[in-house]
């Protein structure tokens, strides 16, 4: 493999690790383990900054527009044909977990995807505007959190703005 080629599996491995890691501070605070699970944010933190040097060196980080276009391309890929294609493998499975995990995500990737095509065409705009993600699916919406989500059916108290 090439170096570019290392550099992108170490940045997929890296930001695996941090999603990981980050789960894992959860739980840990959850069970009362608060040095442990700041351990775990630490490490994580530590992991994105190695993803982030990966990505930077193999050139995967452009201009905004050029990154919009590619977050567009990348999210529209998941709801076309990555978790049509998961979905259809756990519904042949039965596993109705896989299917609820992978359904929501895939209603969540056509919603990102309409989120940076209209961050594409306000380029330069810089009004601003609030987001608001679900925290048991993912739902991401914008001005406030809804009642309930219109995804998964939780509570507006379930959803955190993102600064």
């Amino acid at each position: 493999m090439s170096s570019k080629e290392n550099l992108m599996e170490a940045f997929a491995g890296e930001s695996q690790a941090n999603r990981k890691y980050l789960a894992f501070a959860k739980k840990a605070d959850q069970e009362g383990f608060k040095q442990v699970a700041k351990l775990f944010r630490a490490a994580a933190a530590a992991e994105t900054v190695h993803a982030h040097n990966h990505l930077e060196i193999a050139g995967g980080i452009d201009e905004t527009k050029e990154n919009l276009q590619a977050a567009i391309a990348g999210e529209t890929e998941e709801f076309t044909d990555m978790y049509p294609n998961f979905i259809a493998e756990a519904k042949a499975e039965k596993n109705n977990t896989a299917l609820w995990t992978f359904d929501v995500a895939n209603k969540v990737e056509k919603i990102h995807a309409t989120l940076y095509k209209q961050a594409l065409e306000k380029l330069g705009d810089n009004s601003e505007v609030d987001y608001y993600v679900c925290a048991l699916c993912g739902n991401t919406v914008e001005d406030g959190a809804p009642e309930k989500c219109p995804i998964c059916g939780a509570s507006n108290s379930e959803f955190m703005k993102i600064d």
